[in-house]
């Protein structure tokens, strides 16, 4: 055999590895771009978004555009998103963490087609729940649906009563939307994929790495919304 043709063959793995790699990071920037899509919009209709005073407390916000309900097992839920968070120490936010929700019940509105869900992280112990490998929605955090409208009156009552408040979209409704055994955890691969390395939930959430230019659509448009609101207080 050659030598050109040995070097191909051995070279062959190598070069499908990294056109899986660069598959998977575009399809993360995509997810990541549809995210920040779908929080402009919610937050776009008039009086019947996520309260300003929610998103003014909120730790960390997760976002899974789409999910879909499997039509061949009752109940059964997937979806694929990305979550970001404040950064305790310096302020701003993280890059974004590729995430998986798995099963569990999402109340009446999952189903109808595909469903947008918003997650709301509302204090620190929230927070580092999720950085864990897996967590179980309203077993290892408290969860609940969250208010409507641009000044809810239940803001502090749903801010000191729930680790997690719970949003979805489908068929154009937006409503707070209960979330019963479900499981978050993040998707190792999309973000090792995504930052070019392998990378924990941890090192991201917190601001250990750098997010890619084009991984920061999300968190200038949620700091669209929160800085308009802190600024008009």
């Amino acid at each position: 055999m050659r030598p050109f043709a040995i070097c191909a063959l051995a070279l062959a793995p190598v070069l499908l590895l990294r056109a899986d790699e660069t598959k998977k990071a575009d399809d993360t920037l995509h997810r990541i771009d549809v995210s920040a899509q779908v929080f402009d919009e919610i937050m776009r209709a008039p009086d019947h978004g996520i309260p300003h005073g929610i998103l003014d407390h909120a730790r960390c916000i997760g976002i899974i555009p789409a999910m879909k309900r499997a039509g061949f097992i009752v109940g059964a839920t997937y979806g694929k998103g990305v979550m970001v968070c404040r950064d305790e120490h310096f302020g701003g936010w993280s890059g974004p963490s590729a995430m998986r929700v798995e099963g569990g019940s999402f109340g009446a509105q999952i189903g109808a087609g595909e469903t947008d869900l918003v997650f709301v992280v509302m204090n620190s112990d929230g927070m580092h729940k999720l950085m864990e490998d897996k967590f179980e929605v309203g077993g290892d955090a408290s969860v609940m649906a969250g208010p409507l409208g641009r000044t809810a009156e239940a803001n502090t009552d749903a801010m000191m009563h729930a680790e997690i408040l719970a949003y979805s979209r489908a068929r154009g409704v937006f409503a707070g939307v209960t979330l019963t055994g479900a499981t978050l955890r993040p998707d190792k691969e999309d973000n090792n994929a995504l930052y070019g390395r392998p990378v924990t939930q941890r090192e991201i959430l917190e601001g250990h790495v750098r997010p890619p230019h084009g991984a920061r659509v999300l968190t200038v448009t949620i700091d669209r919304y929160v800085r308009e609101h802190v600024a008009h207080r």
